[in-house]
């Protein structure tokens, strides 16, 4: 899949670099974003968790759909170079600079925990990106065709659209202001969706440059309309839910749910997984699971302060000995001098040895 005259890993390299750069873009367009829904907020105007559509009319909120839209033409690019099980993974950097960002600008708290999920994220994607399926050949927009009438596609693109609908129609207006999965959801599940409909205009986009009379096919302008379909789903739940909770909350769920959907859904459609051996399946799997614990390390102790409380018995008593008056006076003596037990404990103790002597 590589272009003409250019190596196979020139390609993958590539496709990489704009990955990168996607996940960069995608991460502060979050930020802006939330940015820009939380002066709405200040102002008392329409939120777009109620509905609203406010967030038009603010230039802030277009400089993130702008910061969206060229992270998103990056993935596309990536998309159309190397695996999706080599570009999605490699969103956990959006996660970061998301998560970096917030605590900036929005004042979100990032503490310890945050930072070390954040490492766990980079090593975890490292592992998948090295560890990743290949995905089967697909060279022109017939064989993509035909991928996309198998059975087992239509099942799953059947399956994502109902639920789809259940979490729009049932699980919003129930539980959609208290739960942050029920957006976040459908937002995921329409995105494995158009990572299919962008694997396909990729196609499309190298057959064109290659000379082929692509524009008469029909499959190009469906995937594309349903791809802008998709995106239009994904932007109008994902700033419901950053409206309601807060990026740094948003952005990992959302990657983690997004990078599920999209690995059953490329396995299902390139068979990516069918010629693996066992040692890289493990390690992919490690690897996404690895992801999740960083992820979850991000978001579930954001509010949790590393206080001195929390640190172990003997380092909360070093912690006591170096802030001790004697290091200002000079009046205690050295701890290596001091006895082990205190005077009320040693008189106790000769006592009660006192005690046992007379009763024998």
């Amino acid at each position: 899949m590589g272009a003409v005259g250019q190596p196979p890993g020139f390609s993958v390299g590539l496709g990489l670099g704009l990955a990168l750069c996607s996940g960069a873009f995608i991460g502060a367009s979050f930020v802006l974003k939330k940015k820009a829904l939380l002066r709405l907020c200040r102002r008392g105007r329409d939120r777009a968790g109620q509905g609203g559509h406010a967030y038009l009319r603010e230039w802030l909120w277009w400089a993130g759909l702008l910061c969206m839209g060229v992270g998103e033409a990056a993935n596309f690019a990536a998309y159309a170079f190397a695996p999706a099980t080599l570009v999605t993974p490699l969103g956990a950097l959006s996660v970061l600079v998301s998560a970096v960002l917030s605590s900036i600008f929005l004042n979100e708290q990032l503490n310890v925990y945050g930072k070390v999920g954040c490492l766990l994220s980079i090593l975890g994607s490292t592992v998948m990106v090295i560890h990743a399926p290949q995905e089967e050949e697909v060279s022109s927009l017939e064989s993509m065709a035909e991928k996309l009438k198998e059975p087992g596609f239509i099942v799953f693109a059947v399956c994502v659209l109902l639920s789809s609908l259940l979490l729009i129609l049932v699980a919003g207006p129930r539980y959609g202001q208290s739960n942050v999965l029920v957006y976040v959801l459908v937002c995921s599940a329409i995105g494995s969706l158009s990572v299919s409909c962008v694997k396909g205009l990729g196609i499309a986009l190298k057959e064109l440059f290659s000379g082929k009379p692509v524009l008469r096919e029909p499959l190009g302008w469906v995937l594309l309309l349903c791809l802008l379909l998709c995106i239009s789903i994904q932007i109008n739940y994902l700033n419901k839910a950053l409206d309601i909770f807060d990026a740094s909350v948003v952005t990992p769920i959302y990657y983690v749910l997004f990078t599920t959907a999209v690995m059953m859904c490329s396995a299902i459609l390139f068979k990516e997984w069918q010629h693996m051996v066992l040692g890289n399946i493990i390690s992919t799997i490690s690897g996404f699971l690895t992801i999740v614990c960083g992820i979850f390390l991000l978001h579930a102790f954001r509010d949790l302060p590393l206080s001195p409380d929390l640190l172990p018995l003997f380092l909360q008593q070093g912690r006591a000995e170096l802030h001790s008056p004697w290091r200002s006076t000079g009046t205690q003596q050295p701890w290596q001098h001091q006895p082990l037990l205190p005077q009320e404990d040693k008189r106790s103790q000769s006592a009660e040895e006192e005690e046992e002597g007379e009763n024998t």
